[in-house]
């Protein structure tokens, strides 16, 4: 099977291209590098020349509700667009567990290219994923002030990206299911928690603060509604797990 993946080269797609290629498929990795864009629709058509399904791993770094709007909505119709001229049969997205009452932010935008992907023209599925291990090394780049990191009050039962990339190529495999079974993480986790787990795994000192967030994206996060629901499928490799492997690279 040809599998392309949109957003190859970020925390998931670098790991679905791996474990595409290890399933025995033939894999092309789609990004700017390589000289496609999903927003201005450049080089798509070409790229999914002869593929049978498109995994959809591209995202923005926003917590703005109308760039991440903007973004999933104009990347989602032009690659289902390029697919259906391409005469693609499968079109697997990737989207967040429990973000149903949580129209706001980031959120919002995947909402958004949700409702795209199921309104299409092009057989679909979509898995929805908890937040990845990998997402608490990203606040500490983003939310550290000197020795100071500062982490938004979050319950979650986070996954490892590697499992993420597995379950979508055998989403792929399946053919167009429409909504598939959730997969979160094997623990239940608070965001500040794993911070602090992260920075003594990688020798950082100073203070790991827990912050409440304002907003519908605040009240969303410390919820509990990002753990997924009770028949979600479980992930195997915990967060300590993930700090031990080779996906971490210590910074």
């Amino acid at each position: 099977m040809r599998i392309v993946v949109a957003g190859a080269t970020g925390a998931v797609g670098r790991h679905v291209v791996v474990a595409g290629r290890e399933r025995g498929h033939e894999v092309v990795g789609m990004s700017r590098s390589s000289g496609q864009d999903v927003i201005a629709g450049t080089g798509l058509r070409e790229a999914l020349a002869g593929a049978d399904v498109v995994i959809d791993v591209t995202s923005v770094m926003t917590t703005s509700g109308k760039a991440a709007v903007s973004f999933f909505r104009t990347a989602t119709r032009n690659l289902l667009t390029a697919e259906q001229q391409a005469g693609v049969g499968h079109h697997v997205a990737l989207s967040i567990v429990g973000i149903d009452g949580i129209d706001a932010a980031y959120y919002a935008g995947k909402h958004a290219q949700e409702r795209e992907v199921a309104a299409g023209d092009v057989p679909w599925s979509l898995l929805r994923a908890a937040q990845f291990h990998e997402f608490a090394e990203q606040m500490l780049r983003q939310l550290s002030f000197g020795p100071l990191t500062l982490a938004p009050k979050m319950l979650m039962r986070p996954v490892a990206a590697r499992e993420v990339a597995a379950a979508l190529v055998e989403v792929a495999e399946a053919g167009p299911s429409g909504r598939v079974p959730d997969l979160v993480g094997p623990t239940e986790e608070r965001l500040v928690d794993l911070v602090r787990r992260l920075r003594r795994a990688d020798g950082r000192r100073g203070p790991t603060v827990e912050m409440r967030l304002p907003g519908a994206y605040g009240r969303g996060l410390a919820s509990g509604a990002l753990r997924g629901g009770p028949d979600a499928r479980r992930g195997t490799i915990d967060f300590d797990g993930w700090l031990r492997s080779a996906d971490h690279r210590r910074r």
